[in-house]
C-alpha cells in the first residue's frame, strides 16, 4: 500500500508538470505498524493529559458518560414479523451491548420486560473479542434466522454469522462468512447472494467485494456459484432481494457501485444478468404492492422525468422487459424540498419530505394505476424519522426530535394517518432559558444558505458568546434538527451557543444542493460554510475569538480547509476522523470509493480542485492557525487513520501547537463502545471550553 500510495503522489505530480515531493510522513498510512502506532501513542501521551487535568474534564465526562449510559433513554426498536419489538441496547450494564426482545404491551408500560436474544458483552468475554455489533439480518416472513455481523474494534469489515432466533444461539454448522467487508443478502432459508473477498485481494481499488456468486446451505465458500462479476475499477457490486409480503422472491438484483453515486442495475435470472434501464444516478427504495419505487439523482429527459424526483415501475413489466422501463411519477419535489426518507409497510409507502429543513411524513397509497398520499399526524418543525415498518400491516416507529425538545417516539399507522407517542426522552438539560432560530447567510455566488442557531434567549449581540459551529456538507446528507442531549448539557447550559448550517453538498434540498457541490465545484461547500462563518459574526452573535467550529469524516475535510483557509476566522477546530490529504487520498483506505464526490487527482482538470484546498498540501508555516484537536481511530478501515496522523505531524514539523487523540477500537465513529464515546465527547468539550471560554 505504501508503495502505491508513492507512485500515485509521484504520478500526480507529473501529471501537472510539478517536480515530485516525496511524502516524508507515508510510513503513518500503515495502519497498524509499529512506526505508526508509536507515533500516535506519544501524540496520546502529550496531548490527552492537557484536557483531562483540566478541573473541568471529569465533570464533563461524567455527564457524557451519564447520558450515554442513561437506562431511561428511548429504545430504538423495530417491528417484528410476530408482532414483537426488537431493539439493540446498550448502557453502563452493557457497553457493548445487547440485542433483546419485548412485547408491545409489555413496551407501553414503563418498565418493560426484555428477553436478551444476544449478549455482545458475554460473547466477547467467552471468544476474547472486541466485538462491536453491526446489525442483523433477518429472513423474511418468519424472521426466526438471521446474518449476525459482528466487527473486531468497529471496523467495517465484519464476520457475519447465522443465528437462530428460537434456540438463542448460533446455528451449528450454518453460514458463516469470514472477516471482510461483504454484502450479503438472503435468498430463501438454504441460499444466500454474497459478495465478498472471495480470495485475498479480491476486491475494487477501493476495498469493496465486485463479483457476487449464491451460495448453499453446507456448502463452502469454494463452492459458491457466480452470479454477476463487476470490475476492479468499480466501486463494491451488491444483493438486493425483493420480497412479497409472504416471503417469496419478486426479484433478485445485483447493484453495480460505478463509483460512489453512478450505479448500474443487473436483474438476475436463469439466464445470467440483464441491465435494468435506469438512470446511472437513481436509487432503489423500496417495493409495495407489485410496485419498484426509486428516487432519481438526475434528469431522465427520455422518460420526462426530473432530478428528485421520486417514481415508480411495476416490477412484473420490468422483469419481463428490464432494457425499457415506463414509469409512474409519486412525487416530484418543490426548489424548497426534499425527499429525505422512503419506506414501505404492507400496502404503504412511507416519505418523509422535508420543505425549508422541517418534515412531515407522508403515506402513500398506489391503487387504480395512481398514487394518493395522506400525511401523518405528528408534530411539526420537527427532524422525523421512520425507524421501522411492519410487512405484515402498515403500521411504523417513527422518531421525532427537535434541538431543544427531548426526542419522542411513535407508533403510526400508515392506512389511516393517525400517531400514538410510545415513549418521550426525559430532558437531559435545562432548555428554559434557549431558543432556536433558523436563519440565512449569502454564499459567494449569491446563494442563500439555511443555518440553525440554538442559543441563549438572553443573548447580548456583542460577539462574546462562545458558538460551536457545525456542518458536513457531502453525499447527499442532510444536517436537520435533532436533540441536543450532549451539547445542551455540555455546551448550552454552560451559556454557549450551538449552530448548525445546511450547507451545499448535502440532501437537505435534495439531490440539486448534492449536485451544486460536486468536483469541480467543491468550493462552493467551503464558502458557504465560510458565509455562515461571516454571517454568525456580523449579526454579532459570535466573534473570531469566540468562534469554535467541529466536523467529522467529510465534515473533517471541511475543519481542514477552513483552518488553511480562513483560519482567522476561529478560535478553536474539532477535526474529527478526517479527509486530510485529498492529493494521495485515493490510495489511502476506501478513498478510491469517493472519487464521484471529490474528483480525480490523476484527471487534470479534477486535480487542478483538488490542489486548491487539499489541507494536507496547504498547510503551511507562519500561518495564524488555532491550536486545533485532531481525533482519529486506528480501527478506521473506511477514512484511514492516515489522515490525521499526517496532519499532526505537518503541524508538528510547522512548529504548531496542536492535540491529537487516537482510539485505537473505535472505528469511523471514533468510539467503539459507550465509555469510549464518553471520554471522547469530554475531550472535545474540555477543548472548547479552554479555547472559547477561557
Amino acid at each position: 500500500m505504501i508503495v502505491r500510495a508513492i507512485a500515485a503522489l509521484l504520478a500526480g505530480a507529473f501529471l501537472m508538470g510539478a517536480a515530485p515531493t516525496p511524502d516524508p510522513y507515508v510510513y503513518l498510512e500503515d495502519a497498524e505498524g509499529a512506526k505508526a502506532l508509536d507515533f500516535a501513542r506519544a501524540e496520546n501521551a502529550r496531548s490527552l493529559p492537557q484536557l483531562q487535568n483540566d478541573p473541568r474534564y471529569a465533570g464533563l465526562y461524567a455527564d457524557a458518560l451519564k447520558i450515554a449510559t442513561a437506562k431511561d433513554r428511548i429504545p430504538a426498536v423495530a417491528l417484528g414479523a410476530d408482532g414483537t419489538l426488537r431493539d439493540f441496547w446498550q448502557d453502563a450494564d452493557h457497553v457493548r451491548g445487547v440485542w433483546r426482545t419485548t412485547t408491545l404491551a409489555s413496551y407501553r408500560t414503563a418498565t418493560p420486560e426484555w428477553k436478551t436474544i444476544l449478549d455482545v458483552d458475554a460473547l466477547a468475554k467467552a471468544e476474547v473479542k472486541n466485538w462491536v455489533f453491526k446489525g442483523a439480518q433477518c429472513l423474511k416472513p418468519a424472521e426466526r434466522y438471521c446474518l449476525v455481523s459482528l466487527s473486531d474494534g468497529g471496523k467495517d469489515a465484519v464476520e457475519v454469522r447465522e443465528f437462530d432466533i428460537q434456540a438463542g444461539a448460533f446455528v451449528d454448522g450454518g453460514f458463516r462468512i469470514p472477516q471482510a467487508k461483504s454484502n450479503v443478502s438472503w435468498i430463501d432459508k438454504d441460499t444466500l447472494a454474497i459478495a465478498t473477498e472471495w480470495a485475498p485481494g479480491d476486491l475494487t481499488q477501493s476495498s469493496y467485494p465486485y463479483v457476487l456468486k449464491t451460495l448453499k446451505r453446507g456448502q463452502p465458500l469454494t463452492a459458491a456459484r457466480e452470479v454477476f462479476r463487476g470490475v476492479k475499477t468499480d466501486v463494491s457490486v451488491s444483493p438486493v432481494v425483493l420480497r412479497e409480503p409472504d416471503g417469496a422472491v419478486a426479484a433478485f438484483l445485483a447493484t453495480r457501485g460505478l463509483d460512489f453515486f453512478n450505479s448500474e442495475i443487473q436483474l438476475i435470472t436463469p439466464r445470467g444478468p440483464e441491465k435494468v434501464d435506469l438512470p446511472k444516478k437513481s436509487t432503489i427504495q423500496a417495493y409495495v404492492d407489485g410496485q419498484l419505487v426509486v428516487t432519481l439523482e438526475q434528469d431522465w429527459p427520455q422518460k420526462g422525468f426530473k432530478e428528485g424526483d421520486l417514481i415508480a415501475f411495476d416490477l412484473a413489466a420490468v422483469s419481463a422487459n428490464p432494457a425499457d422501463l415506463k414509469g409512474t411519477l409519486i412525487l416530484r419535489p418543490s426548489l424548497s424540498q426534499a425527499i429525505d426518507e422512503v419506506s414501505s409497510t404492507r400496502h404503504r409507502l412511507a416519505v418523509v419530505l422535508y420543505d425549508n429543513v422541517k418534515a412531515k411524513l407522508l403515506n402513500f397509497r398506489h391503487a387504480g394505476g395512481a398514487w394518493t398520499s395522506t400525511a401523518a399526524d405528528l408534530p411539526k418543525d420537527s427532524t422525523i424519522s421512520v425507524s421501522s415498518a411492519s410487512d405484515v400491516d402498515d403500521r411504523m416507529i417513527v422518531a421525532v426530535t427537535s434541538f431543544l425538545t427531548p426526542s419522542s417516539q411513535w407508533l403510526a399507522d400508515g392506512a389511516t394517518g393517525r400517531a400514538e407517542t410510545l415513549k418521550t426522552s426525559p430532558a437531559r438539560f435545562d432548555a428554559s432559558k434557549d431558543v432556536v432560530e433558523q436563519l440565512w447567510a449569502v454564499s459567494k455566488d449569491g446563494t442563500r444558505i439555511p443555518y440553525w442557531v440554538v442559543r441563549p434567549k438572553s443573548l447580548k449581540f456583542d460577539g462574546t458568546a462562545p458558538t460551536l459551529l457545525t456542518a458536513y456538507g457531502g453525499f447527499q446528507l442532510s444536517q436537520t434538527p435533532t436533540y441536543a442531549s450532549m451539547a445542551g448539557k455540555l455546551w448550552l447550559e454552560k451559556g454557549g451557543v450551538y449552530v448548525l448550517a445546511n450547507i451545499r453538498g448535502g440532501g437537505e434540498f435534495g439531490p440539486r444542493w448534492h449536485n451544486a457541490g460536486l468536483k469541480l465545484n467543491r468550493m462552493r461547500v467551503y464558502e458557504d460554510f465560510f458565509a455562515v462563518s461571516q454571517d454568525l459574526i456580523a449579526r454579532k452573535i459570535t466573534s473570531p475569538k469566540k468562534l469554535g467550529i467541529e466536523g467529522g469524516s467529510n465534515g473533517g475535510l471541511l475543519m481542514g480547509v477552513a483552518l488553511t483557509q480562513h483560519p482567522e476566522l476561529y478560535n478553536a477546530i474539532v477535526i474529527q476522523v478526517p479527509l486530510f490529504d485529498m492529493i494521495g487520498y485515493t490510495h489511502i483506505g476506501a478513498g478510491a470509493s469517493w472519487v464521484g464526490e471529490y474528483g480525480d487527482p490523476a484527471v487534470a482538470a479534477e486535480r487542478a480542485v483538488l490542489d486548491s484546498y487539499s489541507p494536507y498540501q496547504k498547510l503551511a508555516p507562519g500561518k495564524p492557525y488555532p491550536k486545533v484537536f485532531l481525533e482519529t481511530s486506528t480501527k478506521d478501515d473506511r477514512v484511514h487513520p492516515a489522515h490525521a496522523r499526517k496532519a499532526a505531524a505537518r503541524l508538528k514539523e510547522y512548529g504548531y501547537d496542536y492535540l491529537y487523540y487516537e482510539n485505537v477500537d473505535g472505528g469511523h465513529a471514533a468510539s467503539a463502545n459507550l465509555n469510549e464515546r464518553a471520554m471522547r465527547i469530554a475531550l472535545e468539550y474540555t477543548y472548547l471550553a479552554q479555547r472559547l471560554m477561557d
